[in-house]
C-alpha cells in the first residue's frame, strides 16, 4: 500500500504544481493556459481523458483478475507484471520534451499519464481484491482496512516530500536547475515505490491464505448484478463526491501552503507528516467506535465534519492569527475524518462483496473494487479537472480567488457525500 500510494500521490499532489506552478514556485510553466469554452485548461482535460481511459479499464482489469486460474492464484500475477510499467510510467511524466509551455509536452503528458494509470491500475485492482480474501470476518476486515490506510497515508507523506527531497539534491549535490532537482526526487521515490510493490506480489501464498472460487459471469451483467444493491448503489455515490473533493484538497495542497499562507514549499512534508500522525493516533479509537456505534455513523460525523474543514481552505491566510497557526490547525483537524474515511469504507465494500458471495456463490471481490475504483477514478478526475479549472481564476500570491474556491466546491461534495451514504442500511449484527 505504501509503494502504490506513493506513485499515485506523487502524481496528484506534484503533477499541477510541476506543469503549472504559481509564479513563486522555483519551476516554469510546461503547458499553454488557453482555455476553452471559458472553463476547461488544457490540464484539465489531459488528465480528464487520462483518468476516464483508466476508469473504463478498472472493471475489465477487475473480472480479469476474478476469472483467472493461475497457480500463483488470481491477483499475484497482475501485480508482478504490472510493477516495472508503474514505476517507469511515473517517471516519464515528469520528463517533458521541451522545458517551456507548448503542445509537445501536452501530446507527451497525454500519453505518458495514461500508460502509467493503466500500468497502476493492473496493479491496484487485483490487490485490493486481496482484502476480502485475506480476511475472512468484519473485525478482520477493519483491522486490515487501518494497516492498509497506515500505509496509504505514508505515501501521501512521501510524495508530499518532494521539494525537501530537492532542496537536498540542490543543496548536497549542487543541482542547480530546480526542475531537475525536483524530477532527481521524483526517481528517488519511485524507486523506493517499487520496492514496497514487489514485496507483496513477491511474498504472499495466495494459494494458501485466499480461497476463493474464481467467477464466470460475463462482466456486462455482474456489473448490473453489482449495482442492483442499493447499499452499493449509495455507497459509490457518496465515494465519488468524497473522492472528488479530496483530490481538490490533494491538488492544492502546495498552493494552499505558498499562496494563501505565503510559507515554504518545504512545510509540505512537515504538515502532511503531522496529518499523518494525528490520524495515526486515532486509528484505534475509530474501530472501537465502529464496533460501538457502527461504521455508517462514523462515515457520516466524518463527512460533515471534513466540510467545514473545506469551509475554513476559503479564510486560510485571512484569519487574525499567525498563517503558521492556520494551516497547521487546518491539518490536525483534518486527522479524524481522514483516518476514518480511510479505514471504513474499505472495510464496508469488503463486507458488500462477502455478502454478493454468499448469496451468489461466485467471488466477485475483484469486481466491485474494480466498479467502485471506477467511480473513484471518476471522482479523481472531475476533481483534479475542478482544480485546474479553477486556476483560470487566480493561483498566484494577491491573485488567489481560484484557490479559495476550492473550499466552497470542497464543502459542497462533503455534504453530498453525507446525504447519499445517510440511505446506507448497515448490517446490524456485531462483528465478529
Amino acid at each position: 500500500m505504501l509503494g502504490w500510494s506513493m506513485l499515485v500521490n506523487i502524481i496528484a499532489v506534484v503533477l499541477p504544481y510541476f506543469y503549472l506552478p504559481p509564479s513563486n514556485s522555483g519551476l516554469i510553466p510546461l503547458l499553454p493556459q488557453f482555455v476553452i469554452l471559458g472553463v476547461f485548461n488544457l490540464l484539465a482535460i489531459i488528465t480528464s481523458a487520462g483518468r476516464l481511459f483508466d476508469a473504463f479499464y478498472d472493471p475489465f482489469i477487475g473480472q480479469l483478475s476474478d476469472r483467472t486460474k493461475s497457480k500463483k492464484g488470481r491477483r499475484i500475477p497482475f501485480m508482478l507484471v504490472s510493477v516495472i510499467p508503474s514505476l517507469l510510467f511515473c517517471c516519464f511524466v515528469f520528463i517533458p520534451i521541451t522545458r517551456s509551455a507548448n503542445t509537445g509536452n501536452a501530446w507527451w503528458l497525454s500519453i505518458t499519464l495514461l500508460l502509467f494509470f493503466v500500468s497502476a491500475t493492473t496493479y491496484i485492482i487485483p490487490y485490493n481484491a486481496l482484502m476480502p480474501e485475506l480476511a475472512h470476518s468484519s473485525s478482520d476486515k477493519v483491522r486490515l482496512s487501518t494497516f492498509q490506510q497506515v500505509g496509504f497515508a505514508l505515501g501521501i507523506v512521501f510524495a508530499a516530500s518532494v521539494n525537501n527531497i530537492a532542496d537536498f539534491f540542490q543543496n548536497t549535490f549542487h543541482v542547480e536547475n530546480r526542475m531537475e532537482a525536483v524530477q532527481y526526487a521524483i526517481r528517488s521515490l519511485v524507486a523506493l515505490a517499487g520496492t514496497g510493490m514487489f514485496i507483496p506480489a513477491v511474498f504472499i501464498n495466495e494459494r494458501k491464505y485466499c480461497k476463493a472460487q474464481p467467477s464466470g459471469s460475463p462482466i456486462i451483467p455482474a456489473m448490473k448484478q453489482a449495482f442492483l444493491s442499493r447499499n452499493f448503489r449509495y455507497y459509490v455515490l457518496a465515494d465519488f463526491s468524497y473522492y472528488m473533493a479530496l483530490y481538490i484538497i490533494t491538488s492544492g495542497l502546495l498552493f494552499y501552503l505558498t499562496v494563501l499562507c505565503r510559507l515554504p514549499e518545504s512545510m509540505g512534508v512537515i504538515l502532511m507528516g503531522i496529518m499523518v500522525a494525528v490520524s495515526l493516533l486515532f486509528y484505534p479509537l475509530i474501530n472501537l467506535l465502529a464496533a460501538k456505534f457502527g461504521k455508517k455513523n462514523i462515515v457520516l460525523y466524518s463527512f460533515v465534519m471534513l466540510s467545514g474543514i473545506f469551509v475554513f481552505i476559503y479564510f486560510l491566510g485571512k484569519l487574525p492569527v499567525s498563517p503558521v497557526v492556520q494551516i497547521y490547525s487546518m491539518v490536525v483537524l483534518a486527522g479524524f475524518p481522514l483516518a476514518s474515511l480511510g479505514i471504513l469504507p474499505t472495510a464496508i465494500l469488503a463486507e458488500i462483496a462477502e455478502q454478493d458471495a454468499t448469496r451468489t456463490g461466485e467471488n466477485k471481490e475483484g469486481l466491485y473494487f474494480a466498479v467502485k475504483y471506477f467511480v473513484v477514478k471518476l471522482g479523481q478526475t472531475f476533481g483534479i479537472s475542478l482544480f485546474a479549472m479553477l486556476t483560470l481564476y487566480g493561483k498566484d500570491p494577491d491573485n488567489d480567488f481560484g484557490l479559495r474556491l476550492n473550499g466552497v466546491f470542497g464543502a459542497t461534495l462533503c455534504i453530498m457525500a453525507a446525504v447519499s451514504f445517510s440511505r446506507f442500511r448497515e448490517n446490524k449484527s456485531r462483528p465478529t
